[in-house]
């Protein structure tokens, strides 16, 4: 994980994964990741996939005429987007475990609010808000055109904001200065073991 700035290449990457995507625009195309199986810049890439595949099914399950039936489908793709998305987080916070775990702590060392691949999910859903936003801020018919131009100034520097943090995060890590630990979402709802809905029907 030698990147001078690691936020500065996620950015970098995860624009032209919301680039690839937009070429076909479509939810239901096939999407071939170009970078090397089980690697680092796959998982980014694939994290951001998922992210943007998902948020054009939030954008289509919001028609006010979709069919019940055709409503429900993406629900239930949503869901699965989900779970598939929080997979992927927990594949990258295992990469940055195991590249800080042989770090030797700081007597005061602590750890952070939130791991290092949960913070670059918000940098990848940043990504999709920017590249919309400034759709939304370019349009010509567009009535909130100004106010757009606006959240997107603001969105820039969040982006900026939450770029700083993460690579000193990482910084701290690389020094001993904080220091990790996996955590895991427990989702129960998809768990047929853990919803009641799901085991009361079993019985």
């Amino acid at each position: 994980m030698n990147i001078a700035s690691f936020s500065e290449h996620c950015n970098g990457l995860f624009d032209a994964a919301i680039r690839d995507y937009h070429r076909q625009n479509d939810t239901d195309a096939p999407y071939s990741n170009p970078y090397t199986e089980h690697s680092l810049d796959y998982l980014l890439y694939r994290k951001n996939l998922i992210d943007t595949v998902q948020w054009h099914l939030e954008d289509i399950i919001r028609d006010p005429a979709i069919e019940p039936a055709e409503a429900l489908r993406i629900k239930r793709r949503i869901d699965a987007s989900n779970q598939e998305r929080t997979d992927v987080v927990e594949q990258l916070d295992l990469m940055f475990n195991r590249e800080f775990s042989g770090v030797p702590r700081l007597p005061d060392a602590s750890l952070n609010t939130e791991t290092p691949a949960w913070a670059v999910d918000r940098l990848s859903i940043l990504a999709l808000k920017i590249y919309h936003m400034n759709i939304e801020a370019e349009r010509k018919d567009a009535p909130a055109a100004s106010l757009c131009r606006q959240k997107l100034e603001i969105l820039m520097i969040q982006r900026t904001d939450l770029s700083g943090a993460i690579d000193q995060l990482l910084a701290d890590l690389k020094t001993g200065r904080k220091y990790m630990k996996l955590y895991k979402q427990m989702k129960m709802y998809n768990d047929p073991l853990l919803n009641p809905i799901l085991y009361e029907k079993e019985k």
